[in-house]
């Protein structure tokens, strides 16, 4: 093998200060018999190599002229350079300029995969080139399933993007979309243009098709435009804004608009607004705000079915601080105005209450540990809360408390007492009570831990066993509460984490009385070699030495000496295998009050089988008396699968089925065909959106990885519905 270098000499000072055209790339070339002139050209025959700055050049034979760095290459013709390779019969190129043309070419794009091949690809610089009766791809190299035909295109290597012209796109052998001009990254980057047409079907909406048009304004901003026509509803603009900034600052903004509802003759529209920025020094600025025109926009014109549910749209906008308090201790604090838009059921007599507006609610939490073995916290908050039907007013909380931890490598006890004080200054007079009312409740509690723990080995893996039982203790003492204001209190769901705490309700308006002692074990299974938590098992029992006496009305809660007993577990049972579920019981009548269960088996991506129940034996509506009269059971089974069916073919489902109602709130079928560079997915679902109302909706979408997606786009329900969904490439 003869090889040979051409670097150019290095010029004096003064000569680089003359001549401002860029030096010459140093140019190695390879082969097995090397000819020429001196500094004039090079002739290279039988394995030849040439190698200029990153690129390497192969062929059977190729000419290099010194003088004006042009190469001529025949014969097996291919240029390897960073991000794509290039293969001919014959090629002319200059090496400085990247100049020059390629017969017969084929090319291959590193980033994204893409690959096609041309009549003649045209150097265009550096970083462009151009084809002629060209195809383009990211199918493998002996699959032709898609592929785009075009009469010239343009690949662009330093915007990494493709731009064709006179453009037909053809699967399977069969042309399914036309354009005279389409562009796009064949890396995923971002890039302003017209994205692919979303099309699906909606039982309220109809026919429903889209053509988004996407705005890539800065690094930091983009926007989304999408005209969409809805044959059973008119013409809606549906618009997207994202941004980021300095500061943390980030925001999404979300408008849509229906000038006319051809269905209801009235302009609709939606906004949903998030903002959040950092405002220096710990400070924190936030808003969350939605609104839409009418009760029943969700369920009749979202395309996201998962909106269908929404009740209550919050309108809310504030500041937090976050700083410490000393060397041991930490301040935060919290201020906002939230008030909300609440949709109401179509159904008559399904009527829903609005919560209270708090307009606005200040709050402060400090907290500072070690103070002579102490720890001090102290939280405070004022509130005015407002609704047009109920007593509103304000409410002011104190709540400091003291608590002495005691620790060790083992174990804890941490005895710990506070006062509970609340003001209210109400709008009109409560009974005799007024408009000024104090409440001050002290509250003790006692918590205590031991922790124990065991090598074991369970299928030739080492664990480390723990047993972690607790104790916990509290007392606060009765105070007649029936006659104040419930703005924002409700009970807390009974569970093993609720036991373990001091006041069984949320909110500020409601303190239990309680004299109780709760006992609670838990064992965990924690892999030895990477600390993760795999199994946790946890049984726990609370025991009333009194009866509770403070209720809230319309709700179900525990009124006798002995709790419901309660066992969980959660985590993986076997390496596919995995659970999270708890029952509660009532041991006084030796039923089951409540079940909660999932078990999920998923032994490789893109098989996955889920199935849920769900039992709770009393709820009451908030709107009635508490009675058993008014008392309705709730039971319901949800199993979702994917499921390899034959070849690439996968099948998904979901349904969630009410037992006691005897009919489906929530369905989904599909089918989903999948393969390396394209795939199809057909999707129907089904959902109970309100009291006596469900819709239906179907999606259709051929995907043509690595180019565009046609039709309605099923993923994110699949996601959100069937819990391990993965898409399979």
């Amino acid at each position: 093998m003869t090889s040979f270098s051409n670097a150019q000499t290095i010029q004096s000072e003064k000569e680089q200060k003359a001549i401002i055209k860029p030096q010459k790339k140093p140019v190695f070339i390879e082969a097995d018999r090397i000819t020429g002139y001196y500094k004039q050209e090079i002739e290279a025959s039988g394995n030849a190599e040439l190698r200029y700055g990153d690129n390497v050049l192969t062929a059977d034979r190729m000419k290099y002229y010194q003088m004006t760095e042009d190469t001529e290459v025949e014969g097996n013709a291919c240029l390897e350079r960073p991000k794509d390779t290039l293969k001919g019969k014959y090629l002319e190129l200059n090496l400085q300029t990247e100049e020059g043309h390629m017969s017969d070419p084929r090319y291959y794009i590193k980033d994204g995969k893409g690959r096609g091949a041309g009549s003649i690809l045209l150097f265009e610089g550096k970083n462009n080139y151009r084809l002629k009766d060209a195809n383009y791809t990211t199918c493998a190299e002996d699959n032709h399933d898609w592929y785009i035909r075009a009469k010239e295109l343009e690949i662009d290597n330093k915007k990494e993007i493709g731009t064709a012209r006179h453009v037909s796109v053809v699967f399977k052998n069969t042309p399914i979309l036309y354009s005279p001009w389409i562009d796009f990254s064949y890396s995923g980057k971002r890039k302003t243009g017209l994205l692919a047409p979303v099309a699906g079907y909606n039982v309220r909406t109809g026919f429903d098709v889209a053509l988004p048009v996407y705005l890539n304004i800065a690094p930091n901003i983009d926007a989304t435009v999408a005209p969409r026509i809805m044959t059973e509803r008119g013409f809606l603009l549906s618009n997207e804004l994202r941004y980021i900034g300095p500061n943390n600052m980030n925001g999404h903004l979300l408008f849509d608009i229906l000038p006319m509802d051809i269905n209801t003759n009235q302009t609709r529209w939606g906004i949903l607004y998030t903002h959040s920025q950092s405002l220096g020094k710990g400070w924190q600025g936030f808003m969350n705000y939605n609104q839409v025109s009418d009760d029943r926009y969700f369920r009749e014109l979202t395309p996201n079915l998962a909106q269908t549910s929404l009740t209550n749209l919050s309108q809310q906008g504030g500041v937090t601080y976050n700083g410490r308090l000393g060397t041991d201790g930490t301040i935060s604090f919290t201020g906002f105005a939230q008030r909300f838009q609440t949709l109401q059921d179509p159904f008559p007599g399904a009527g829903i209450v609005s919560p209270y507006e708090r307009l606005p609610h200040f709050s402060v939490n400090a907290v500072k540990y070690n103070v002579g073995k102490l720890d001090f916290e102290a939280h405070g908050s004022w509130t005015n809360f407002y609704h047009p039907t109920l007593v509103d007013g304000n409410r002011t909380i104190f709540y400091p408390t003291v608590s002495a931890p005691l620790r060790n490598e083992y174990g804890y006890i941490t005895p710990k007492v506070g006062l509970h004080y609340t003001h209210y200054n109400l709008a009109a007079p409560i009974d005799t009570k007024g408009e000024n009312i104090d409440r001050a409740i002290p509250i003790v509690s006692l918590d205590s831990g031991i922790a124990f723990d065991r090598q074991i080995e369970l299928s030739d893996r080492k664990f480390i066993q723990t047993l972690e039982p607790r104790v916990f203790y509290t007392y606060v003492p009765y105070r007649n509460q029936s006659f104040l204001p419930n703005f924002d209190s409700a009970v807390n769901d009974f569970s093993f984490a609720q036991m373990f705490t001091e006041n069984r309700f949320s909110g500020g308006d409601r303190i239990n009385d309680a004299n109780r002692v709760m006992v609670g074990l838990t064992s965990r299974f924690i892999e030895q070699q990477t600390g993760i938590e795999h199994l946790r098992l946890a049984i726990g029992q609370q025991f009333n030495f009194q009866d509770p006496r403070v209720l809230i009305l319309g709700t179900q809660q525990v009124t006798s000496g002995r709790s419901d007993f309660i066992a969980a577990i959660s985590g993986r049972l076997t390496p596919h295998l995995s659970t999270d579920s708890n029952i509660q019981m009532d041991e006084s009548k030796l039923w089951i009050e409540k079940i909660r269960t999932g078990i999920s088996y998923q032994p490789e991506p893109g098989k996955v089988l889920n199935f849920g129940y769900r039992f709770t034996r009393n709820i009451f509506n908030p709107l009635t008396q508490a009675s058993q009269a008014n008392a309705f059971a709730l039971e319901q089974v949800d199993s979702s699968i994917q499921w390899p069916i034959t070849g690439n073919w996968h099948g998904v489902a979901r349904v969630n089925y009410s037992l006691q109602d005897d009919k489906i709130l929530a369905g989904l079928a599909g089918l989903e065909y999948n393969t390396c560079c394209w795939a199809f997915r057909v999707v129907m679902q089904r959902l109970t959106t309100a009291t006596q109302t469900t819709t239906t909706a179907f999606f259709v979408q051929l995907e043509l990885k690595g180019l565009m997606g046609i039709g309605n786009n099923p993923l994110q329900v699949l996601q959100q519905t069937i819990p391990g969904y993965t898409s399979v490439h």
